[in-house]
């Protein structure tokens, strides 16, 4: 017996959805690969007396947390829409991933004024280890800017594929 075209629907777009988030991990999952291998890279061999270290050390960092963070949301995503999937859950889903984006694109913002107020704080006279706090402010800076844009588009895009959702509670 063939589905009902409202279950096409709502298996079509939930596919399209699960589709969009893993280009997004892909994105975030080049990123990740860019931030170990060259800040890698950089990292064993700059000098610690140098803004430079402390910056790619950060950034080493932040690519094995973003690392953990792509490898859950890859293990999250459905290949195939789960049977029963009714509206109702689709919609509550949908809102859960927006809302996600969203929370985290506030937290970027928030990364790149430590990353001002770091850069700040090396600056008062009689700051110890103030090319720590220059390296550490720049990383927040770059890595706060990629996640803010990132987290922005994806939920951008969320966003505008919603849209179609409501017409399926009508």
């Amino acid at each position: 017996m063939p589905a009902s075209p409202a279950a096409v629907d709502i298996a079509s777009l939930f596919m399209t959805r699960e589709l969009l988030l893993g280009r997004g991990l892909a994105v975030l999952a080049a990123w990740v690969l860019l931030n170990l291998v060259g800040s890698g890279y950089y990292l064993a061999h700059s000098d610690r007396r140098h803004e430079s270290f402390y910056f790619h050390g950060m950034n080493v960092g932040w690519g094995l947390v973003n690392a953990g963070l792509a490898a859950w949301g890859i293990l999250q995503l459905h290949f195939v829409a789960p049977a029963g999937l009714v509206p109702a859950e689709l919609l509550q889903s949908q809102l859960f991933n927006e809302n996600l984006f969203l929370l985290n694109a506030g937290l970027d913002v928030a990364y790149i004024m430590t990353g001002y107020y770091l850069r700040a704080r090396a600056l008062v006279p009689g700051q110890a280890l103030p090319v720590r706090l220059l390296g550490f402010g720049r990383s927040l800076w770059v890595q706060g800017g990629f996640l803010l844009v990132f987290d922005a588009t994806m939920w951008s895009l969320l966003h505008w594929l919603g849209r179609d959702w409501f017409r399926l509670l009508g």
